[in-house]
């Protein structure tokens, strides 16, 4: 058993769509600039940890208490925090604070891993229509579960400086709990969305104007959110109790050479999980990445990882890589280990057929890999 005595903060909403991602988006740029800042996002989500990788340089870590045992989740977060030696842990909840799998219970909730990470909550509240009534929603959520340590308040979509006062006043006069920021209802404190979220940083990083939309939401973050007084919340954590490493111990491969998996990351191609990853290396994986998009050759490998990610719209530009497409074929016929997800499965198959006017799409039938005998 050891001790963890990481600084860590948990930013939770009181809703779905209250602007978690953005704000937390936000928060962890600015903090990164004298900071390294490990980010964590609780729940199975590939798209909105890319937006906190980018902006930290730390891979993003997936924490789920439905998945995961507490033990896991313990472990992860420290296997994390170790990795990347990090100053401080943020972790993004999901949906609202105490929603998870049951109606009755707090499991798969936010809740659930914040109390298990013993982590200080800040609560993102929607405010867009409120401003007494703020303090009710607070005491609710702090009334619902006494062991949720909610330590601050950040308001968003704050309409005018009166809003905000109002609302300050009413939550820390009713509640005792501090207001550590009001976040303007602002046009530019939004990221790009699509039909299962944000569109991903694979995509978006390549435009200026989507750079510039990271870089506003940071400025706009830093001159509203008090983030000293954030750290100062994080600093209180209580030291964590972790036991010896079980998933993360390792392998042993028994002096046999390494097996190389190659693993498809290109825009096509990018939800991957980024403790999955370790775990291959730990058991003896070498990776090697390509992209079915943009190499010509499939790479020296005993075997394919084939991720999800969104190939419908990229399938022009797969069709048209015939060469990968039939060295892919050619390597699943001759018996190589091929394991893909979601959009990975859409890609071996025979065809895709896309829907018209999704997305800008025409409604056409496109060739894949062709390794599984289905059209998607």
């Amino acid at each position: 058993m050891t001790q963890n005595n990481t600084p860590r903060v948990l930013i939770a909403a009181d809703r779905s769509s209250a602007g978690k991602t953005t704000v937390c988006t936000g928060i962890m740029a600015a903090l990164s600039k004298h900071l390294n800042v490990q980010p964590f996002k609780v729940g199975l989500d590939y798209i909105d940890p890319s937006y906190h990788t980018l902006v930290c340089k730390n891979r993003c870590r997936n924490l789920d208490g439905y998945l995961m045992t507490e033990d896991a989740v313990l472990e992860t977060f420290a296997h994390a925090m170790n990795d990347g030696n990090a100053d401080l842990a943020i972790i993004e909840g999901v949906r609202g604070l105490y929603e998870g799998f049951e109606g009755l219970s707090d499991l798969g909730s936010t809740a659930q891993v914040a109390k298990a990470l013993k982590c200080p909550v800040i609560l993102l509240i929607d405010a867009r229509s409120i401003t007494r009534s703020a303090a009710a929603v607070v005491m609710g959520y702090r009334a619902f579960d006494p062991a949720v340590d909610i330590r601050g308040v950040i308001l968003n979509k704050i309409g005018s400086r009166r809003h905000a006062e109002k609302a300050v006043s009413a939550i820390e006069h009713y509640t005792g709990i501090p207001v550590i920021g009001t976040v303007p209802r602002d046009d530019a404190m939004g990221l790009t969305m699509r039909h299962l979220g944000l569109v991903p940083v694979s995509e978006g990083r390549q435009s200026p104007e989507f750079r510039e939309r990271i870089s506003k939401i940071t400025e706009i973050v830093s001159e509203n959110i008090d983030l000293e007084q954030l750290t100062d919340i994080a600093e209180t954590a209580e030291p964590l109790d972790v036991g010896e490493p079980s998933i993360f111990a390792g392998g042993d491969a028994g002096g046999r050479a390494k097996v190389r998996i190659g693993v498809a990351l290109d825009e096509a191609f990018n939800f991957y999980y980024a403790d999955n990853i370790d775990l291959l290396r730990l058991h003896g994986a070498d990776i090697v990445y390509f992209s079915p998009l943009h190499d010509r050759t499939l790479p020296d490998v005993d075997g394919i990882y084939i991720g999800g990610g969104y190939p419908e719209l990229f399938a022009r530009e797969l069709e048209a890589n015939k060469r990968i497409r039939q060295s892919l074929r050619k390597a699943s016929s001759g018996g190589m280990p091929i394991y893909a997800e979601c959009g990975g499965l859409m890609y071996l198959a025979e065809q895709i057929v896309t829907k018209s006017g999704m997305h800008g799409m025409s409604g056409e039938a496109f060739e894949m890999v062709g390794a599984i005998p289905a059209t998607v």
